[in-house]
């Protein structure tokens, strides 16, 4: 199948601008705004993309604030977290997407945090996605992790917060874990990890009110050798919305011979996609 390469120009209401990677059909049966994980930018999801786009989906890959072609980064002096992304990105990409695929049923979803936005934005604004893919997501929640993590997860979200607020954001590449962060961002994302709630600091909605209305048909991979989102914290999370009819689809092998865990699937996409789209 032929598919076209764009980039797609974003402006949100405050000003912030990056660009939505698009991959599109020549007659794409839905448009899916794709959401990274926490630090990964755009193009690594190019892959996975081409591999949807080949199937008939007109993919949108979304940068975070802060990463890839967003024209901010976080610093002492540059500050956001869940509700800016929630009630101010998002919707500008909705809106650009809505322009490029009118009239095409709309599908949300993403990686890891990402997924885990996407079903926050579904629940804070019905009727902006018709369904939602989720791939190697869950709740950061530490007891929803079986023991062999659970123990120590509480003292690692510790650790990212506090050096976090030392430093004046999370120097993920120095670090080794997600990318440079926000600090409203990693506050948002311990609390849940510690509690278990999705809030959003400056955001007057109740999140966890919100999930519990969701009621679109919800598709999500669990990657079974993914140790930073399993079964059970992807069960948490499909479990606030208890309306929305979920299948979960296991994959065992990215590719033959290779394991899906987190992050392998992003390099061999096909049997992610498949699963996706139903092949």
């Amino acid at each position: 199948m032929n598919v076209a390469a764009r980039e797609v120009p974003v402006v949100a209401d405050d000003g912030h601008r990056w660009m939505l990677q698009a991959r599109l059909p020549a007659s794409p049966g839905a448009s899916l705004l794709w959401l990274p994980g926490m630090g990964i930018a755009a193009r690594h999801f190019l892959p996975f993309a081409e591999a949807l786009a080949a199937r008939g989906i007109a993919v949108f890959v979304h940068d975070w604030r802060g990463i890839g072609s967003s024209s901010v980064r976080a610093g002492r002096g540059r500050d956001w977290g869940y509700r800016e992304l929630l009630t101010l990105d998002l919707p500008a990409a909705e809106a650009a997407i809505a322009h490029a695929t009118p009239g095409l049923p709309r599908i949300a979803g993403g990686h890891s945090l990402g997924g885990q936005l996407a079903c926050c934005r579904a629940a804070l604004a019905p009727g902006s996605a018709d369904a939602l893919w989720l791939v190697a997501s869950g709740v950061p929640y530490w007891r929803a992790f079986p023991w062999r993590t659970r123990w120590w997860l509480p003292a690692a979200y510790g650790v990212l917060r506090g050096i976090t607020e030392l430093i004046g954001k999370l120097p993920g590449r120095r670090i080794g874990f997600g990318g440079e962060e926000a600090r409203g961002l990693i506050r948002d994302w311990t609390r849940c990890g510690f509690t278990g709630r999705y809030a959003a600091a400056g955001l007057a909605a109740n999140l966890e009110s919100a999930l519990s209305t969701v009621t679109v048909p919800v598709r999500a991979v669990l990657m079974t050798h993914d140790w930073l989102a399993p079964g059970s914290s992807l069960r948490a999370l499909l479990g606030k919305m208890p309306q929305a009819p979920a299948t979960i689809l296991p994959l065992d092998e990215a590719a033959p011979g290779t394991p899906a865990d987190h992050y392998t699937w992003m390099k061999q996409p096909d049997a992610t996609a498949d699963l996706l789209t139903g092949r």
